[in-house]
C-alpha cells in the first residue's frame, strides 16, 4: 500500500507520516484468550502545521460480533521526533513559533537518525481519571515501539505504574499492542487490536 505524504507537512513529521489519517478496526482486552473481551476503536492522527501529531483513539466495548455495547475509552495526546527544541519552537504556553520550522529540509531531518537508523521520537497521552503518560521510542519505516519515561497519577487514579506500546504497518494495516504494569507488577497483557485506514469520502459532484 503507498504512503502518501502531504506537500505541506513539515519536514520532521516524514518519518510519522504513514500514521497520518483515519483508522479503525476490533480488538481484544488482555492476552487475546478466548474469554477476552472485544472492543471496537477509531483513532485519527491529524497534522495542522507544528511538529508534532496531534492522536485521538476512541474505543467501545463490543460483542464477538462487532456490535457497540457501551463507551469504553477516550486517549489524547502528541507524537513528535524526539529532539531538543530551540528558539524556532513554539511555547511554553502559547508563545508562537517561528513561521520557517526548526528542521527546515530533509537533510536536517536526516542528521536525527539514531544508531538503528530510525529515529527517537516521543508520545503524551492523557487518559481520563487523572493519568498522563510520557513515552519514548524508537520509529524505524513502519514500526514503531515505545516505553513510558514517566506516568503521571492523581491522587485518587488507579494504580498505573508504566507501559509499553508497539505499532507496525502489515500490509496496510495498522497492528497494535499495549502492554500495561501497576503497582508492584510487572509488564502484562493489556489490549491488541489490528485496525485499518479509512478511505476519504470522495466528494459530490
Amino acid at each position: 500500500m503507498p504512503i502518501d505524504i502531504p506537500t505541506d507537512l513539515t519536514p520532521e513529521l516524514v518519518p510519522l507520516s504513514w500514521l497520518i489519517g483515519e483508522w479503525e478496526g476490533r480488538g481484544r482486552l488482555g492476552t487475546g484468550e478466548s474469554d477476552s473481551e472485544h472492543f471496537s476503536q477509531h483513532v485519527s492522527f491529524v497534522s495542522n502545521g507544528l511538529p508534532y501529531l496531534q492522536y485521538v483513539a476512541q474505543s467501545w466495548l463490543t460483542d464477538e460480533d462487532g456490535q457497540k455495547l457501551r463507551p469504553l475509552s477516550i486517549e489524547l495526546g502528541f507524537w513528535a521526533l524526539d529532539r531538543k527544541l530551540g528558539d524556532a519552537d513554539g511555547g511554553p504556553g502559547l508563545i508562537p513559533a517561528d513561521i520557517v520550522p526548526a528542521l527546515r529540509d530533509a537533510d536536517a531531518v536526516e542528521e536525527l537518525r539514531n544508531d538503528t537508523g530510525g529515529f527517537d521520537i516521543t508520545a503524551t497521552i492523557v487518559h481520563p481519571g487523572g493519568i498522563s503518560e510520557l513515552y519514548y521510542g524508537t520509529i524505524k519505516g513502519p514500526q514503531i515501539q515505545l516505553s513510558t519515561d514517566a506516568v503521571m497519577r492523581g491522587a485518587g487514579s488507579k494504580d498505573y505504574t508504566a507501559a509499553t506500546r508497539i505499532f507496525g504497518l502489515v500490509n496496510g494495516d495498522l497492528f497494535w499492542r499495549w502492554d500495561v504494569a501497576a503497582e508492584g507488577n510487572s509488564l502484562e497483557a493489556h489490549a491488541s487490536a489490528i485496525l485499518k485506514k479509512l478511505t476519504p469520502a470522495e466528494p459530490s459532484e
